[in-house]
């Protein structure tokens, strides 16, 4: 398996992955970065151009995607965490320091494709996300996966709590009984 950080040239490749998922299709990793609205209006195919002009933008990667035999397998965002304005506005991280915001690094999402799964590649696409952070300065990184051992039938595209345990992240905050803001340091 290789790993590779997500500027334009592979918007075409996360696109192959994308497109084979409805919900991935329509998101287009766009949740967390958008209200509401804007999420809803964007689901026929706007969601899909505003990432890649954001991409396209950016100096700094906006995920790893794997591959599996040059076949794009699994992806995981990553970026800033100024860069996610509904992360801020959630009450999960109210406890934040905003002063970090642009210096903390945040994973908020994962997509690993049908008969990729359960083959240790959400584990690394984590472990790669936390290098392209640090290779960008970062100071730390975090995410808010699901709590507790599970079973997570629901949302598990957050990652769970064992997962970045795994990676060793620790918990900093359990601001609700199905979530937990798991952070680890880079400096």
């Amino acid at each position: 398996m290789e790993i590779r950080q997500v500027g334009a040239g592979l918007l075409p490749d996360l696109g192959t992955l994308f497109d084979g998922n409805s919900t991935t299709r329509g998101c287009y990793c766009m949740w967390f970065l958008l209200s509401s609205k804007e999420m809803d209006t964007g689901w026929g195919g706007l969601n899909r151009t505003r990432f890649e002009e954001a991409v396209t933008a950016s100096d700094e990667p906006f995920g790893v995607l794997a591959y599996d035999s040059e076949k794009p397998i699994g992806w995981c965002a990553v970026g800033p965490r100024a860069r996610y304005a509904r992360v801020l506005r959630s009450p999960l991280m109210k406890a934040r320091d905003a002063e970090e915001d642009s210096r903390v690094w945040m994973v908020p999402c994962f997509f690993v494709r049908v008969g990729a799964r359960r083959a240790g590649t959400t584990k690394l696409l984590l472990e790669a996300a936390v290098d392209a952070a640090r290779a960008q300065g970062a100071t730390a990184v975090e995410g808010f996966p699901l709590a507790g051992p599970g079973p997570h039938k629901d949302d598990r595209y957050l990652g769970t709590e064992g997962l970045f345990a795994a990676c060793g992240f620790t918990a900093v905050a359990r601001p609700s009984p199905r979530r937990v803001v798991m952070r680890l340091s880079l400096t």
